[in-house]
C-alpha cells in the first residue's frame, strides 16, 4: 500500500482495494473506508473534525477525478476508484461469504428497495439490519443499540458528507471489528431512484457535470471544484 497526500489529505494506492478489504473482513480487522474527492478535500480544509477523520481512516481511496488528475500530474499512474463500485464489490464478497451487512441511510422506501434487490441477486445474503437516514437522537440510540447487539461485519453509511464520516468516527467503537464505508448517495442509485453518469462522461472526468444536472441545488457545493484547482495550482507553484 502506497501513501500520498493531496492538499494535506491522505490517499492510499493499492492494486486491488476489494481484495484488501476482503482480507480485512476475513480477519475481523476494523477499517474505516473514505472515498475522497475534490469536494470532500476542500470541506476538510475548513472542517478540522472532518480532516482528522480522513487522516485517521485505514483506507482512503481516490474516488474523484480531481484527486486522480492531481496524482497523475505528479507522475503517479493511477486509476479512479469510484466509491460506489468499490462498495458493490465488497457487498458481493460479503454476500458470497455470508458476512453480515448493516445499512444506514437514505429514505425508508429506498433502503428497503436496495435490500430487496440484493436478495434477488444473492439469496443467502445476510442482512444484519437496516435503518433509513432520518432519525432523531432517541432513534439514533436505538440504531446504535442494534448495531452493537448484531455486530455486523460490513456497515454501509449513506448520510452524505461530512455527516457520514463523522458519524462513523463517533460510533465505530460499537463494532470495532467491522469494515465501515461511507457510501453517500449510493443507496438512491442502487434503488434505481437515480442513475450514474454515462461512461463517456466518467471517462472524461465530467461525472460532476451529470450530478449537477440531476441535482441543480448542488451548484454552490460545486464551487469548491475551481477552488480545488486553484489550491492545487498554487501548491505546485510554491513547490517549484
Amino acid at each position: 500500500m502506497r501513501h500520498f497526500k493531496v492538499l494535506g489529505m491522505p490517499v492510499h494506492i493499492h492494486k486491488n482495494y476489494s481484495d484488501w478489504l476482503a482480507q480485512r473482513l476475513q480477519a475481523n480487522q476494523g477499517t474505516h473506508v473514505v472515498t475522497l474527492n475534490a469536494e470532500m478535500t476542500m470541506q476538510a480544509r475548513k472542517n478540522r473534525d472532518l480532516a482528522n477523520v480522513i487522516q485517521q481512516a485505514e483506507l482512503v481511496v481516490p474516488d474523484g477525478s480531481g484527486i486522480v488528475l492531481y496524482l497523475r500530474s505528479r507522475g503517479e499512474k493511477i486509476a479512479r476508484c469510484p466509491g460506489i463500485e468499490l462498495s458493490e464489490q465488497v457487498v458481493k464478497i460479503a454476500a458470497e461469504n455470508q458476512w453480515r451487512i448493516f445499512l444506514i441511510g437514505g429514505a425508508p422506501d429506498v433502503i428497503d428497495t436496495v435490500v430487496d434487490s440484493w436478495r434477488k441477486q444473492w439469496a443467502d445474503i445476510a442482512i444484519a439490519g437496516t435503518h433509513h437516514g432520518y432519525f432523531d437522537q432517541a432513534i439514533e440510540q436505538q440504531v446504535c443499540d442494534r448495531l452493537q447487539s448484531s455486530q455486523p461485519n460490513l456497515i454501509l453509511i449513506g448520510l452524505g458528507v461530512p455527516r457520514q464520516e463523522l458519524w462513523i468516527q463517533k460510533h465505530r467503537h460499537l463494532c470495532p471489528n467491522a469494515v465501515w464505508i461511507g457510501v453517500g448517495g449510493s443507496f438512491d442509485i442502487w434503488a434505481g431512484i437515480k442513475t450514474r453518469a454515462p461512461a463517456w462522461l466518467s471517462n472524461n472526468h465530467l461525472e460532476w457535470l451529470y450530478r449537477l444536472y440531476q441535482e441543480p441545488w448542488r451548484w454552490r457545493r460545486m464551487l469548491s471544484l475551481p477552488h480545488f484547482v486553484w489550491c492545487v495550482t498554487k501548491e505546485s507553484l510554491l513547490n517549484r
